[in-house]
């Protein structure tokens, strides 16, 4: 049986070899989502395109990449998974490219499709190869290999972006995929090979129907997170129209993958409960990372007034410290409770995302090092352990599909928590602004000092009515100021009562076994 051998089937080339050919590539696909967020205005103006419309590069890489995630286990099953996976890659290289000198908004729509379509296949694939390359007792090294990819990168993106930006040009945040792209393609040809259940396997016709509704509910999804807060949300008729269909596309695509012969997702992966509350847990996880990544530059460029760089240099240390939690767990996860390095990682970035919430307008740029450092440790402490849990009782067979869909929800969850903090920011600015008018009114006698020795001090270079025109001025851009900066401790804030949630959510998954009982 296609279980049995692939039980005892081990690869021929070593497994820390075959680690770094499929991590090269997913690293530079999971870098792509944010690397390309702090060059949006260059890009918006160097294309001629408004803000708005410099959006959809994002949005049209993660529609496209969403889709194809899970259409990636019958593709690999289809073609082989090592011809798949390499042909990916090439084409992801070459989008790159394309995405790089593209001098119109449509030609770089379309490259950044091609380009999150062809990603689509490398997280899942990655995490698939990884956990059948290493034995059981290791499996724990192979998710910390995994986590420096999808934790790490989105981290390093903006830093890397921004300067790249700053430096040289947008279009090298693009073009630097190329030689990395080139390398993984070289490594994979060398050092990969499908195993049994793959050479063997006859998958049936695509489930295009599948497909299709999966297109519509996550497409209509993606478009009311990044319309919502801008167009009022349900107060617009294309975000309610959205809203509907990807509520009844959701309900079709559940109803076909159970009816289907040869279902694009295998539904009943959720009836193991680990997958399923793992699954829960990694889309909370990502929109708790996702919502950070983009809500620190925001403050820093926004209030602080930093720049690209500068701003991606603040958050570096997040990277910084996934980077050692993420090698460090992978050693201990085979010899504690999963659950208890769970629950520990999510405390942990619970308590340093409350630390953050206590930033102020005064603060220098290593005033949040040390609560940004800590919160990149407690992303490993969650990833790996969690990775492994929901992941690690699956048959090798199932490994793909079940990563398949591990990997859409973290993306999904990513989306929402995007969308999340970026209404709450918005949301929470106007109620903090109105606030703090009412208790500034006219009868405020720190107001009326404040109005009278701004108006004195601009009476040394102008008339006294551009004086008090000027005045009033300033006093807007302070109230402003310190309006956004509450709206995003209110970001910081709701984010640690999540976290707080998702410990007890833990604590429902099963116990898992140590490398002394391995399960596989």
């Amino acid at each position: 049986m296609a279980g049995d051998s692939s039980a005892e089937w081990t690869p021929q080339h070593n497994p820390w070899l075959i680690a770094i050919a499929v991590m090269l590539a997913t690293f530079m696909e999971v870098m792509d989502t944010s690397i390309a967020a702090v060059a949006l205005p260059n890009i918006a103006g160097s294309i001629s395109a408004t803000s708005d419309e410099a959006t959809w590069v994002l949005t049209s890489y993660l529609v496209a990449n969403a889709i194809f995630i899970p259409a990636s286990t019958w593709l690999s099953l289809k073609f082989g998974r090592k011809r798949y996976l390499i042909t990916s890659v090439l084409v992801f290289t070459a989008a790159s490219f394309a995405c790089g000198s593209a001098n119109s908004l449509m030609f770089i729509l379309v490259a950044r499709a091609v380009q999150g379509a062809a990603g689509g296949a490398l997280q899942p694939l990655a995490q698939a190869i990884l956990l059948e390359s290493f034995p059981p007792a290791k499996r724990g090294l192979a998710m910390g290999m995994y986590a420096l990819g999808v934790v790490v990168a989105p981290v390093i993106g903006p830093t890397l972006g921004g300067y790249l930006t700053d430096q040289i040009s947008w279009r090298w945040a693009f073009y630097i995929n190329i030689p990395i792209g080139l390398a993984a393609a070289l490594m994979q040809s060398k050092f990969l090979e499908d195993p049994p259940f793959i050479k063997k396997a006859r998958p049936g016709p695509l489930d295009g129907t599948g497909l299709a509704f999966l297109a519509l509910w996550l497409g209509a999804l993606q478009v009311v997170c990044d319309k919502g807060q801008e167009d009022d949300w349900f107060g617009s008729s294309l975000v309610c129209w959205m809203a509907v269909a990807c509520v009844l596309g959701f309900i079709a695509w559940i109803l076909r993958e159970r009816v289907a012969k040869s279902p694009l997702v295998d539904l009943s992966l959720f009836l193991d409960r680990n997958f399923a509350i793992g699954c829960l847990l990694v889309g909370l996880f990502g929109a708790c990372v996702y919502g950070v990544t983009t809500i620190l530059p925001l403050f820093y460029q926004n209030l602080l007034g930093y720049d690209a760089t500068s701003a991606g240099l603040a958050v570096a240390p997040r990277g910084i410290g996934a980077m050692f939690s993420a090698v460090a767990v992978g050693i201990m996860v085979s010899r504690v409770d999963s659950r208890k390095l769970i629950a520990l990682g999510f405390v942990i970035f619970g308590l340093t995302s409350y630390w953050t919430s206590n930033m102020t307008l005064e603060i220098g740029p290593f005033s949040l090092l040390w609560p940004t450092l800590i919160s990149g440790s407690a992303l490993g402490l969650i990833f790996v352990p969690l990775s492994g849990t929901a992941l690690g009782m699956l048959p090798n067979e199932k490994l793909g599909s079940g990563a398949a869909m591990f990997n859409l929800i973290r993306n999904v969850g990513g989306s929402i928590g995007i969308s999340a903090v970026n209404t709450i920011a918005q949301r929470r600015l106007q109620s903090h602004r109105g606030e703090m008018v009412r208790s500034l009114g006219g009868t405020s006698l720190a107001a009326q000092r404040y109005i009278a020795s701004l108006t004195a001090a601009m009476q040394r270079h102008a008339g006294p009515h551009v004086a008090v025109r000027r005045a009033y001025g300033a006093l807007q851009s302070t109230l402003d100021g310190q309006a956004q900066l509450w709206a995003y401790v209110d970001d910081f804030r709701y984010m640690s009562l999540l976290c707080g949630g998702c410990v007890l959510v833990v604590m429902l998954l099963k116990r898992t076994k140590g490398s002394s009982e391995p399960s596989g």
